[in-house]
């Protein structure tokens, strides 16, 4: 097939400084595949020392085996040893006793501490002997060296150095006795070069100095693994990449990250050669060089791959020509399905050669088309130390390199790398971290020319880049993957050159809340922008701690109240090394075993186990948060099968130790939950075996046209139901709403939350205001039809009687009203005509004298008396008419 060669733009990050190494090669000497038959190749050489078949003499008492004249006379070959104690390795000691040291147990016990005292001993001395045949030096390229370590240590051979790890404090000129080593939390692998010339024909001494890094180290640890010739004729070795890793971007339809560790220090270049998996044409691209960590002298490269299919197979391979790994494959996220599954994993951390591979191996076996996997942070226990990373990646092997892995970076990921060097080499992840463009309001902080600006400035900017691959998201077919780092430590949040700022407003004062405050402010802007309908979010240290004695109170302060508000559905967690699962105490419901906002979850998926904090009075309990389950002494993975409606969680026990707080075996699920919503974001997490609320239902409508006179009460009635299968079912809750007229801003009646709403003593400024009423049964909710009310005048009554009608005299008529208001009073007879106004009071007799006299002789006439009552509220009240018909006396 053709084959094309791109070279993809990487967005400028934190550059990986690689280390320039000679003789000395950190980490661990990986298996690799020679270019010739293996049938062809003559025997390697066999080990001049190994663990098991080598006797060392040691000196753990705090003595000093040097002289003040020649501080390593104990380093050459003539030394006396001999009162020294003797043992095979390997050594160590883990709090003065023979236990693990990380993921290693030592085989002899080192006497830690000071005689009577708890300060641990500066210093641990070792010597043994090999036999070396001084003529097959000219067939041997060299003789390499790999040693386990804690914390730091120097090699002699025949009173000569020829190795140092970790051991720039090793100054003195006085004694042997001193602190040194990398403070590094688990043992550290490395390995070193010999010359074969330099070696002596016959028996040769190894002597080695093992340091602890203070004198309050937990532990110490040295194994000298082998000591082994390498034939000059030696098959050429070609090894492959290791450590090949699959990552998301932010367009996961189109386009891919994959990085990987080169297999060979030679490998200064990489590509990935890519193809659809059903045929076609084969990319070439070329990585970029991420860089070369923790002694280890092998380069991290990292590709993104542009311009992909959607819902699309492909396969690949990456490394160079003549040193491939094999063909992998993965699939492009397909916008048009919905549904899939992830798995969730909590700390990996302890274990990583044991207990994580059987964790994943289950994990993969229950999910075998999970689309990827997230990890709450500590995958493993010491970032500086790469046995534990090719431990975690073997782990991962398969499930990395076919299928995505959205991790976030623990505590543990900044022991001995603060600038998480380690963690930028071997992951590749979207550049959408918080910038000063992303987080709101906050960015406001950072601008002016105070020295508070310019402070808030400096670390802002610090953070846009220190976040980098560390804060993200991605979004896979309806869900948006969002990852925070919840780890703060000002060390690594502080900018090298900080401006000045003096005073309490300055933010040096609070850097590490204000790190959180500022993932916040993007976390409220990424989640109010999702287009996704699921959004979930992972972390490592948890907002609800689990485990006993700790507590995250500014991670809760400021995130919880974001998740809430945008009802996040599942807050994944790690760090306390146990299991528990709840949720807001807001979100509960009346429906036992119904919640209807988020889903907070810590878990653990290594061998590393805490207690858990009383039952009654702990973190949640006392935050306004409730356990459903809690777990110890067992480890987990979680599935999450997602369709375009519902998430369903289920958690299985991996592992259990001593203590387990379940009798469940291993294999089974030991926590399950549903997360439904509809696509209007009505919301219900349903316990297992729970039904999903139904929707509510009105029985009886409100009327679609009301009237009533003003001044009047009038009740609109409705009737909703729950159809829910629930026990018991769900209570209805109503809350009347109302708009003005010709407008359909619906704002609630206070206190309007019954089935019927009652309006008392409507007035005209109600006339035609339309109602409504929500009907609300645990989360499902519907809203009734729309009545209009129609409100009318009060009516008025007007009584008029005549007082006095004579020829010659003027007409007195009596007028008595219901309302207050103005009477007009006409009287007419013939062609006589007279008219008056006067004012009157409520249901007081009011006589009108009208302003002519009557004709004279027209005694016997008839005469027309009316009469017209105008309120004085004429907007709430109707006007009215009185008359009568008489005779003139």
């Amino acid at each position: 097939m053709t084959q094309t060669m791109d070279t993809p733009v990487r967005p400028v990050r934190r550059s990986v400084p690689a280390l320039a190494l000679l003789t000395l090669v950190g980490g661990l000497v990986l298996a690799a595949t020679p270019t010739q038959d293996a049938s062809a190749a003559t025997a390697p050489p066999a080990p001049l020392l190994t663990t098991a078949d080598t006797t060392w003499k040691y000196l753990d008492d705090n003595t000093d085996p040097g002289t003040p004249e020649n501080l390593l006379s104990w380093t050459q070959p003539a030394y006396d040893a001999s009162a020294w104690k003797s043992a095979k390795g390997s050594f160590g000691a883990k709090g003065g006793k023979l236990a693990a040291v990380g993921p290693h147990t030592p085989t002899t016990l080192l006497t830690q501490y000071i005689e009577g005292t708890t300060t641990d001993v500066p210093t641990f001395f070792f010597r043994s002997t090999f036999e070396f045949d001084a003529d097959t030096a000219a067939e041997l390229e060299k003789v390499v060296g790999n040693v386990v370590y804690d914390d730091g240590l120097v090699v002699y051979v025949n009173g000569a150095k020829v190795a140092g790890f970790h051991d720039e404090r090793v100054t003195s000129t006085t004694t042997n006795l001193q602190y040194a080593g990398s403070g590094a939390s688990d043992p550290v692998a490395a390995s070193f070069d010999l010359d074969p010339e330099a070696l002596l024909d016959g028996t040769n001494t190894i002597a080695v100095a093992l340091y602890q890094d203070r004198a309050s180290s937990s532990d110490v640890y040295f194994d000298l693994t082998s000591l082994t010739p390498v034939a000059e004729d030696a098959p050429v070795v070609v090894a492959p990449p290791t450590r090949v890793i699959l990552t998301p971007t932010e367009t996961p339809e189109t386009s891919q990250s994959i990085s990987w560790l080169a297999g060979s220090e030679a490998d200064t270049t990489g590509q990935v050669e890519i193809r659809p998996a059903s045929g076609g044409a084969t990319r070439t691209l070329r990585a970029y060089a991420a860089g070369a960590v923790n002694g280890n002298a092998k380069q991290h490269f990292s590709v993104t791959v542009p311009g992909l299919k959607p819902a699309t197979e492909y396969s690949y391979r990456v490394g160079v020509p003549g040193a491939w790994t094999g063909w992998k494959t993965f699939g492009t996220a397909d916008p048009a399905e919905t549904d899939f599954s992830f798995i969730y994993y909590g700390d990996a951390q302890i274990g990583l050669d044991s207990t994580w591979p059987k964790v994943v191996a289950q994990a993969q076996a229950t999910a075998p088309d999970a689309i990827g996997s997230v990890h709450a942070g500590d995958l493993i226990d010491s970032a500086s130390n790469e046995t534990q990373w090719v431990n975690w990646f073997k782990g991962m092997e398969n499930a990395a390199a076919t299928s995505n892995v959205m991790a976030a970076p623990g505590n543990h990921e900044y022991s001995g790398d603060k600038k998480l060097a380690a963690w930028k080499a071997n992951f590749e992840y979207p550049l959408n971290n918080p910038t000063t463009e992303t987080v709101g309001e906050l960015a406001q902080l950072a601008v002016g020319d105070t020295p508070v600006a310019r402070q808030y400035a400096a670390y802002f900017a610090h953070w846009s880049e220190f976040a980098a691959e560390t804060v993200y998201f991605t979004d896979y077919q309806g869900m948006r993957f969002i990852t925070i780092n919840a780890t703060r430590d000002t060390a690594f949040l502080t900018p090298d050159a900080l401006p000045a700022c003096t005073g309490t407003d300055c933010p040096q004062a609070k850097v590490a809340e204000l790190w959180t405050q500022f993932q916040a402010a993007w976390l409220d802007t990424v989640l109010t922008e999702s287009p996704s309908k699921w959004n979930v979010v992972t972390f490592h240290q948890p907002v609800y701690s689990t485990s006993s004695g700790r507590d995250e109170p500014v991670l809760r302060k400021y995130w919880v109240p974001v998740f809430q508000e945008h009802d996040i559905d599942l807050v994944m967690m790690g760090h306390d090394h146990t299991y528990a699962r709840g949720y807001n105490d807001e979100d509960r419901t009346d429906t036992e075993g119904v919640t209807d906002g988020p889903v907070y979850i810590v878990s653990n998926s290594g061998a590393k186990h805490y207690d858990l904090a009383a039952p009654d009075k702990n973190v949640w309990t006392n935050n306004g948060a409730t356990q459903v389950l809690r777990g110890e002494k067992i480890t987990t993975y979680q599935v999450v099968d997602v369709t375009a409606d519902t998430l369903t969680y289920k958690s299985y026990i991996a592992e259990k130790v001593a203590g387990a707080s379940t009798d469940l075996p291993v294999g089974a699920v030991y926590d399950e939950f549903t997360v439904t919503k509809r696509d209007d974001g009505t919301k219900w997490v349903t316990e297992a075996g729970v039904a999903v609320p139904s929707e509510v239902t009105f029985t009886t409508q409100p009327a679609a046209a009301v009237t009533v006179e003003s001044g009047k009460n009038v009740t609109i009635s409705s009737t909703a139901v729950s159809t829910s299968t629930a026990t018991p079912a769900p209570r209805v809750a109503y809350q009347w709403q109302t708009a003005a007229a010709g407008t359909d801003a619906w704002t609630d009646i206070a206190g309007a939350t019954s089935k019927n709403l009652l309006l008392k003593k409507v007035s005209a400024t109600t006339d035609q205001h339309r109602y409504r009423v929500v009907a609300t049964a645990g989360k499902s909710s519907t809203t009734s039809a729309v009545s209009t009310v129609t409100v009318t005048k009060a009516p008025t009554t007007l009584k008029l009687a005549a007082s006095s009608l004579r020829t010659g005299a003027k007409p007195r008529v009596t007028a008595n009203a219901s309302v207050a208001g103005t009477v007009e009073v006409t009287v007419v007879s013939g062609m006589f005509v007279t008219t008056t106004s006067v004012p009157v009071a409520k249901g007081v007799t009011t006589t009108v004298t009208l302003p002519q006299s009557l004709p004279f002789g027209v005694s016997g006439a008839t005469v027309q008396v009316t009469a017209t009552l105008t309120p004085t509220d004429s907007v709430e009240l109707a006007g009215t008419t009185a008359g009568f018909t008489t005779t003139i006396g």
